[in-house]
Order: structure tokens, then C-alpha cells, then sequence
């Protein structure tokens, strides 16, 4: 029962991280109308959210004895590609995050127009990478290597 429901949620998350950074996109890419920082930051706490839940539902399932084992996980070539690019996401999201948790603390009202298209091509990135990491992660469920 426990497996089914953190695979459950671990599918939940990406679905709802994968939503939430393509918004996050658009909505720094308003180009010149302006940055709607609100639907930015919005979407930028889900992504968060999802990424927390993403994140830990992940472990659990292949370090914590819930799915086929660590040593399952460890062998396969397609995990630890998959864990190479949640790694160069997580290296991509730094200046995005520090930069929005100062625009949080600040309150400011307004985003660099250079820096909101910036962030929309990061955010395109790492929607791009999410995507091939759910190719690599049906890869791994069914044992193909590379």
C-alpha cells in the first residue's frame, strides 16, 4: 500500500512540477508587456512544491526499501542518467530560485525584463529535461539499459 501511493504521488508531482515550470515560462516570457510576477511566483512555489514532493517520494522509493530495491536502481544505467539531469536541473534552478526568494523577501513589485527572459529559458530547459527524464524513467521500469 505504501509503494502504491508514493509512486502515486511521485507521478502526481511530476505532472504538477511539469505544469507549473511551463507557466513559469510563459509568464516570464510576457516579453514587453511587462513580467506578471505574480502568476510567475504562483507558479514558481508549485514548482517548488512539486520538486519537494518529487524529490522525496523519489528516494523513499529507490533507498527505502519501497520498490525493487537499491541495488536495482544503482545498476541501471537509465536512473543514473535520470539522476544526471535532476542534478543540471537542480544546477539550473539557482540563479532562478535566489533570485525569486530576494524578490520575495524585497516584495519587489517588478522582475529585470533581461533577467524574466533568462529565467524563461531556464524554465523551458528544465522542461525539456523533465520530459527525458520520464523517457529514462520507463526505460529503467522495464530494465532497458543503454
Amino acid at each position: 500500500m505504501t509503494a502504491w501511493l508514493l509512486a502515486t504521488l511521485h507521478l502526481l508531482a511530476l505532472g504538477l512540477g511539469l505544469g507549473a515550470v511551463w507557466v513559469r515560462a510563459r509568464a516570464f516570457d510576457a516579453g514587453s508587456s511587462g513580467v506578471p510576477l505574480r502568476r510567475a511566483l504562483a507558479a514558481d512555489n508549485v514548482w517548488g512544491i512539486a520538486a519537494l514532493l518529487w524529490i522525496s517520494t523519489g528516494l523513499l522509493r529507490a533507498f527505502g526499501g519501497y520498490e525493487k530495491g537499491t541495488a536495482y536502481y544503482l545498476q541501471s544505467d537509465a536512473f543514473l542518467a535520470k539522476m544526471g539531469l535532476l542534478g543540471v536541473i537542480l544546477l539550473l534552478e539557482l540563479w532562478p530560485m535566489v533570485t525569486l526568494v530576494g524578490v520575495r523577501i524585497r516584495r519587489a513589485a517588478s522582475l529585470d525584463a533581461s533577467r524574466a527572459r533568462a529565467f524563461a529559458r531556464i524554465s523551458d530547459m528544465e522542461a525539456v529535461l523533465v520530459v527525458v527524464m520520464v523517457f529514462l524513467a520507463t526505460a529503467m521500469a522495464r530494465g532497458m539499459g543503454f
